[in-house]
């Protein structure tokens, strides 16, 4: 079977858009895979437990706290900086606090600066894998457990970092169904 030239250019065309749509539908979950995959833009590791080797070599790192615009919420890092030693599971603290009288869900999204640092920086246990939701004047501490991976000594960027800033954003998300439905009790 033959296909004439308008026909031939009208399927071609039909491929390129159905091609350049399947990009762009997969471009957010492979630029996520790439950049925890390498570091980059920041992007940590995730892990179950920390290397078997700790180094005598310590860096420091700095606690970030940030609300996205209108999230009523107060967040801020418990220790501003802590000094760990290259290879230790240490434990950082968050507080967050809901001065509404509402409940209030949010999410975090994080990032770890500078960006080369981002691959050896990795997250054992962290309040930013699950929604938060806090109601009307609760306060609460949130936990992440980290360390920072021996292999940044050997890398060729790497092993200038003196310096890691570890900075979370909470921004406000619809309520779980469950709270939402409790909240409609009430009134």
């Amino acid at each position: 079977m033959t296909l004439d030239g308008k026909t031939r250019t009208a399927l071609q065309g039909a491929g390129v858009v159905l091609f350049m749509g399947s990009l762009a539908w997969a471009s957010v979950p492979l630029y996520d895979w790439f950049c925890r995959v390498t570091g980059y833009g920041g992007a940590t590791g995730v892990s179950e437990v920390a290397p078997d080797a700790v180094l005598d070599r310590t860096i420091t790192v700095r606690f970030d706290a940030s609300l996205e615009r209108d999230m009523p919420w107060q967040f801020k890092p418990v220790v501003r900086e802590m000094e760990v030693r290259i290879g230790e599971t240490n434990l950082a603290f968050y507080e967050a606090y809901n001065p509404t009288d509402v409940a209030v869900a949010g999410s975090a999204s994080y990032n770890v600066a500078p960006f080369q640092a981002g691959g050896f920086f990795s997250k054992i246990d962290c309040f930013c894998f699950e929604e938060q939701v806090l109601q009307p004047g609760e306060r609460v501490q949130m936990p992440v457990t980290f360390y920072v991976d021996p292999e940044i000594v050997e890398d060729r960027d790497g092993k200038f970092v003196n310096h890691i800033t570890l900075s979370y954003t909470f921004y406000q998300i619809d309520l779980p169904e469950t709270e939402e439905q409790a909240r409609l009790d009430l009134n």
